[in-house]
């Protein structure tokens, strides 16, 4: 698929800066590149987009948030994705790292509780060319279902427990990457399907927005 532009002159300053502090710290890849070719400030309220390429979550509404650069970063590497993957985005919020995501792998499905919110970042996708991405509103069920396995899911909430409900739509071989912990400051648990059985990995701490739904639980 086509790329969209890059960032305009306003941000270009900000952006490089920031992403060439992300590859000191993380080094390069296919993920920060995909994120770098994404502009960040189409993603955010008006009234935010001078912080764009600043290193922090912003505010989107609802108290919805666009995560922070640096944790899109790390999430996305953790997914290991391939070109061929179907991928499950659970909380679309902007539409920010289904973006992303598109431009990595084969197919996106993007679901968000909020119809609003949802409404939003599916016009602001298609509008930018990333015709590669399903964005729906999710129901009682967490995930797609209907779409799974999917080789890779990213949750971009934070949940008490890992659900059993996204362990099921898993691939063989399929990664999950999601925030999990009781308290405000949650664990990032990077997830493995190998032949059925399923392994845990951590990955630091981070801070996101309560996940909704069910979340029946196994691990």
């Amino acid at each position: 698929m086509d790329i969209p532009g890059t960032a305009s002159l306003d941000y270009w300053e900000a952006k490089q800066k920031l992403f060439h502090e992300l590859r000191r710290e993380f080094g390069g890849s296919n993920a920060i590149d995909a994120m770098e070719c994404v502009p960040r400030e189409l993603f955010v309220p008006d009234a935010y987009r001078h912080l764009a390429y600043e290193d922090r979550a912003l505010p989107i509404g609802d108290g919805q948030t666009i995560s922070q650069p640096s944790i899109v970063a790390i999430m996305t590497r953790l997914l290991e994705l391939k070109p061929s993957d179907k991928v499950l985005d659970v909380g679309t919020g902007s539409g920010y790292q289904a973006a992303i995501l598109s431009l990595l792998v084969e197919k996106v499905i993007s679901v968000e509780r909020l119809p609003h919110i949802s409404d939003i970042a599916k016009q602001r996708l298609s509008s930018l060319g990333y015709s590669n991405v399903q964005v729906a509103v999710a129901r009682d069920v967490l995930g797609s279902p209907t779409d799974a396995p999917f080789d890779g899911i990213i949750v971009a909430a934070g949940a008490r427990e890992i659900p059993l409900q996204l362990k099921c739509q898993m691939a063989e071989g399929g990664r999950m990457v999601i925030p999990v912990g009781q308290d405000m400051d949650k664990r990032l648990l990077k997830v493995l399907n190998s032949d059925g059985r399923f392994s845990v990995s951590s990955h630091g701490f981070c801070r996101f927005v309560p996940l909704l739904g069910v979340q029946s639980q196994e691990l």
